[in-house]
C-alpha cells in the first residue's frame, strides 16, 4: 500500500505529493489524515500528512518512519485541496488550521499533550471471584471489597476507584500482579466549556419597520429576497432568506 504524503511545509515548491510505501505493522493505523514522519531529502526526517492511498506506485522507494496520529479526517484532507486552489497556498497551511490548538508546531515536545487517565476492569468473572473468597484464597478486605466493587462499576477510574473503596495503589497493582483485574490507560476528551457558565442571549424584539418587512418576506412565495439595511448594520444590500421550518430569518 502507497501513501500520498503532503509535507508539512510553507515551502511553494513543495507543495506536491509525495509516494511512500506503508510498511505492514502501519497498514492497520495508516489513513487519509494520518500524521506521520517520512524520510525526505539528505539524512532528513519530516513531518507529512497523508492525503491518499493508493495500491502502487512507479515513484515509491522510500517508507514511512513513523506513525504519529490521526488527528484529522478525510473530510479534513479534502476541504484543505479546495482551500488551497481556492486561495493559492500549499495545502500544508490549510491542514495546519485544522489542527487543534497545541498541535501546530513541528517540535513535538512543546505539543499539547492528549489527557489520559487509567481505568480497572476485572479480569475474572464475578463466579471466579466469589470462589477465590469462599475458599479463602482472596483474604485481604480491602482486595474483595474492590473486586465486589467493580462487579457493579467496571471500567472505573482508578483515583475515584481507590477514593471509594478506601483503599490503595498497592491493592489494585497487586490485584493486577495476581491476574484479577487489568489497568488500562485510556485517553480523556477535553472540554474547554466544562467549567464555563454559558448564558444563552436573549431574542431580539424586533422593530416595527423589522416586523412588517419579515411579514411580508414570511407570506411571500419566494426564498430569496434583496433588502436594505442602514448605515451601521456592517452591509447595506443583504440578501435576506427565510427559514419557513423554524419561522426564523436568515
Amino acid at each position: 500500500m502507497i501513501a500520498e504524503v503532503i509535507i508539512n511545509t510553507i515551502a511553494k515548491e513543495l507543495n506536491k505529493t509525495y509516494d511512500y510505501i506503508i510498511p505492514d505493522s502501519m497498514l492497520k493505523d495508516i489513513r487519509v489524515g494520518s500524521r506521520i514522519f517520512v524520510p525526505f531529502g539528505t539524512n532528513k526526517k519530516e513531518e507529512g500528512f497523508v492525503v491518499g492511498l493508493k495500491q502502487n506506485s512507479e515513484y515509491a522507494n522510500k517508507e514511512i518512519i513513523k506513525f504519529e496520529d490521526n488527528i484529522l479526517t478525510e473530510e479534513n484532507i479534502k476541504l484543505s485541496k479546495i482551500m488551497s486552489r481556492r486561495y493559492f497556498c500549499n495545502i500544508s497551511d490549510c491542514i495546519r488550521l485544522m489542527l487543534p490548538p497545541g498541535n501546530t508546531t513541528k517540535k513535538i515536545q512543546n505539543r499539547v499533550k492528549d489527557k489520559t487517565a487509567k481505568f480497572v476492569y476485572l479480569k475474572k468473572s464475578i463466579e471466579e471471584i466469589e470462589f477465590y473468597i469462599e475458599e479463602g484464597i482472596i483474604k485481604s478486605e480491602k482486595q474483595k471489597r474492590i473486586l465486589l466493587f467493580l462487579f457493579e462499576n467496571e471500567g472505573i477510574n482508578i483515583l475515584d476507584l481507590e477514593l471509594l473503596t478506601d483503599t490503595t495503589r498497592s491493592i489494585t497493582k497487586t490485584l493486577e500482579k495476581n491476574g484479577y483485574i487489568e489497568i488500562v490507560e485510556k485517553k480523556i476528551d477535553r472540554n474547554p466549556f466544562q467549567h464555563k457558565n454559558i448564558k444563552k442571549d436573549k431574542a431580539f424584539k424586533l422593530t416595527k419597520e423589522q416586523q412588517a418587512a419579515y411579514d411580508k418576506i414570511s407570506n411571500s412565495k419566494y426564498k430569496e429576497f434583496l433588502i436594505y439595511g442602514v448605515t451601521g448594520s456592517r452591509k447595506n444590500r443583504n440578501i435576506f432568506t427565510v427559514d419557513r421550518k423554524c419561522n426564523k430569518t436568515i
